[in-house]
């Protein structure tokens, strides 16, 4: 089929399946043009929460459309790729994080939403990266168990030096590979552009940025910016994103396009075979949904 048969039948689907069709930022192109809403994880999730639609469509990875079945219990709740998954949120298991709460028995586990359901289940609060340092500089405990990202974590550290806060070692691998030296040569060709970078890059680029923000974060300043000129430190999907909001603006990426596989790896046809067929419906134990659940409502607690 063509991208045409594939839009047209999808639109037919959708409305046959009662679905709400989400897309995180750094899909493909295609993906995002046709969504009903484009958006971060958690900012999907909580659509979902709230819709009146009994189908959530969730194209973006595994943690997101399982924070949303848990935000939505009472729906399906449809992932296109069952190997859309995410390398930092593999990064901690269980034991991992077990043997750190046995180690740091009075700190407070934050736990990024970029991580596994059951990793959520044994957190004490969940963060985003737009409110992980809110969360951390409210939350009573001086000590805080700051999983899975390093960066992001390195990030709120600098941000509120009266915590002691433990990392792991993990990372995503897209904003990892990015490196200050990209960074200075595209500043020097372009000095009157204006550098936003994402909190998961490494503390040396965070430091030569003129904004740290989430990827809805950015969105927001680019919309209300005077500016015409942007160096963008995140995955490529969020710049496409930009360039077709603002033709009239330029999006550059520190050096070569960073592209997050996982993400990347659900096409149209994926999309048209989940709503099809009903695939991949996410399934959570209720009593780890329950523990995931009270982490996330924490978060508001202490934004």
């Amino acid at each position: 089929m063509t991208t045409t048969d594939y839009i047209e039948k999808i639109r037919t689907l959708q409305k046959e399946n009662r679905a709400l069709f989400l897309a995180h930022n750094y899909q493909i192109l295609p993906i995002q043009k046709i969504a009903d809403q484009v958006g971060d994880s958690l900012e999907l999730s909580r659509l979902a929460a709230r819709t009146d639609q009994p189908v959530i469509l969730f194209c973006g990875v595994k943690f997101m459309a399982e924070t949303a079945k848990v935000l939505a219990p009472d729906k399906t709740v449809l992932l296109p790729r069952l190997d859309a998954g995410c390398p930092m949120a593999d990064m901690i298991t269980v034991s991992d994080l077990q043997r750190l709460k046995e180690k740091y028995p009075r700190a407070a586990v934050v736990t990024y939403v970029n991580s596994s359901i059951e990793i959520k289940a044994m957190s004490d609060v969940c963060c985003t990266s737009a409110n992980a340092v809110s969360v951390v500089r409210n939350i009573e405990n001086k000590r805080i168990i700051f999983i899975p990202d390093r960066n992001l974590g390195r990030y709120v550290q600098s941000q509120v030096p009266e915590k002691k806060i433990v990392l792991f070692e993990a990372y995503c691998y897209v904003h990892n590979r990015i490196k200050k030296s990209d960074l200075q040569r595209i500043k020097n060709r372009y000095p009157e552009a204006e550098v936003l970078v994402h909190p998961e890059v490494k503390p040396e680029l965070t430091r030569m940025a003129d904004h740290v923000l989430s990827t809805g974060q950015m969105l927001k300043h680019v919309r209300k910016s005077g500016r015409q000129v942007f160096i963008v430190g995140t995955e490529e999907g969020l710049l496409d994103r930009m360039r077709m909001e603002h033709p009239d603006k330029v999006f550059l990426s520190p050096h070569l396009p960073r592209i997050c596989s996982n993400m990347k790896r659900t096409t149209l046809e994926d999309v048209y075979r989940a709503l099809r067929e009903k695939r991949y419906r996410i399934t959570i134990d209720p009593d780890t949904a329950r523990k995931a659940r009270t982490a996330l409502d924490r978060m508001i607690k202490y934004t």
